[in-house]
């Protein structure tokens, strides 16, 4: 498993919990408003500012995530994409050489 991967999988969770969180926010929200306790307007508010909050701070989470899977790949010797990137290339060009040397060996 990759590191996009995980990230993703983080993510869908993320997700889910906020859809999770927005569904019981709401609910309160609207039993608030049933009750008498605040108005519609002020649930919406409630509802929006808490959500705003929550999707900011996921930000933070995706973040801080990001920066520990990046630690522990590189603790565990995980190369970058960059890096197999660059080997590949290396390798290509190499590859090419020995195939020049070869034909200029046969002629």
């Amino acid at each position: 498993m990759d590191n996009n991967d995980i990230i993703k999988q983080l993510l869908m969770f993320g997700i889910g919990t906020t859809s999770l969180v927005t569904e019981k926010l709401r609910e309160v929200s609207d039993r608030w408003v049933r009750e008498g306790t605040i108005d519609s307007e002020q649930a919406t508010n409630f509802v929006d500012e808490l959500m705003g909050q929550i999707e900011s701070e996921q930000g933070n989470v995706r973040h801080y995530a990001e920066q520990q899977i990046r630690n522990i790949m590189q603790d565990l010797g995980v190369s970058r994409q960059k890096e197999v990137d660059e080997l590949r290339g290396r390798i290509d060009r190499l590859e090419r050489q020995v195939r020049e040397l070869e034909n200029k060996r046969w002629r």
